[in-house]
């Protein structure tokens, strides 16, 4: 079977190895058709990435097809042939959270393609509950779905309403992923990135209704002129940079909501009288949730959603070892790039 394996940092390889196609019970056995690159596979090959060990087979934005079921999965509805998104949380099924429907908070959770082996390989087995089908979506859309589902949760977790101010601050793929629900929820969206051509994009693919480009003093009280007058009832920060993410406390209106999609290793400070004073809500957001996948997937086929304006950058799977780099240069301004089997 040919994998691609990341050895450690900028050592990225394909290999021929052997595979074992023998299912347990409750798996399914997936053709891999497409995989999504993201941030995580990128500051894993820089050697940046939290809870991480090499080697790792990375991949966890999939695109596959049902080729074969275990013994117990051939009753719940799937069926070989399906084409599928997979949800790339493996979760215990029997801690607290998981126990209290929390499964994305799972206390042993292993995600695909980061604590465990992933799928950028031609074959890859996994429970079948953790498979999406759909009969109208191809399977780059499907392998989008991961993507568009941290932003789906972000966006639930903070309960965002067409009465929202909205600030987004970062307008990666993970940012745009937010931007998206918060549009489709109704809020008033605005953008906050360094990168004139992100916002662009963001503008042209999504929709949004404030661009800001900071500079380095930019502080709240420009914000608020920005906002005519008001600050962010909620704040996605999607950065994963310390600075920001700190600073972003003091974008939040009185009585909002801070939210962290995007992290980094180390420690967050803030002034808790002003935390206090002004009652913020923080909120971490991890991951996403099955019903997360089954939303993404109808706004999808439901047209709601446009796919097509996301994949910038594509490559064979041989071509991989050799392009990735390239991917990580910002004058290739990738937005999703996806690798085709």
């Amino acid at each position: 079977m040919k994998t691609i394996i990341l050895n450690q940092p900028q050592e990225l390889k394909l290999i021929h190895q052997d595979f074992d196609d023998t299912l347990a019970p409750h798996e399914a056995l997936l053709k891999i058709h497409r995989i999504g690159i993201c941030g995580t596979d990128y500051h894993a090959y820089r050697g940046r990435q939290p809870f991480f060990s090499y080697p790792r087979v990375l991949g966890h934005e999939l695109g596959a097809e049902v080729i074969a079921l275990g013994s117990e999965a051939q009753n719940g509805g799937i069926k070989v042939g399906a084409k599928v998104s997979v949800e790339p949380y493996l979760n215990c099924g029997e801690c607290q959270p998981c126990k209290n429907g929390r499964t994305n908070c799972c206390e042993s959770l292993k995600v695909l393609g980061v604590h465990i082996d992933g799928g950028m390989v031609e074959y890859l087995k996994v429970p079948v509950n953790k498979l999406h089908t759909s009969e109208k979506l191809a399977y780059e859309q499907l392998a989008l779905v991961e993507t568009l589902g941290i932003g789906s949760h972000a966006v639930q977790r903070a309960n965002v309403t067409e009465k929202d101010i909205v600030l987004v601050i970062g307008a990666g793929p993970i940012g745009l992923s937010v931007i998206q629900f918060a549009k489709i929820n109704g809020a008033k969206i605005a953008v906050m990135d360094f990168s004139e051509q992100r916002l662009a994009f963001a503008n042209q693919a999504i929709g949004i209704d404030v661009s800001i480009v900071p500079n380095e003093n930019y502080s709240a009280d420009d914000l608020r002129k920005t906002l005519g007058g008001n600050l962010p009832t909620v704040v996605f920060d999607a950065t994963g940079n310390a600075q920001s993410m700190m600073k972003a406390f003091s974008y939040v209106c009185f009585g909002g909501k801070l939210v962290y999609v995007g992290l980094f290793q180390g420690e967050v400070t803030f002034f808790d009288p002003d935390f206090h004073r002004r009652e913020i809500t923080l909120l971490a957001s991890r991951n996403a949730l099955p019903a997360d996948f089954k939303h993404i997937i109808s706004k999808m086929e439901s047209g709601e959603i446009n796919t097509k304006a996301w994949l910038t950058h594509e490559a064979a799977f041989e071509d991989l070892p050799e392009i990735f780099e390239t991917w990580l240069d910002p004058k290739s301004q990738v937005i999703k790039a996806m690798v085709v089997l």
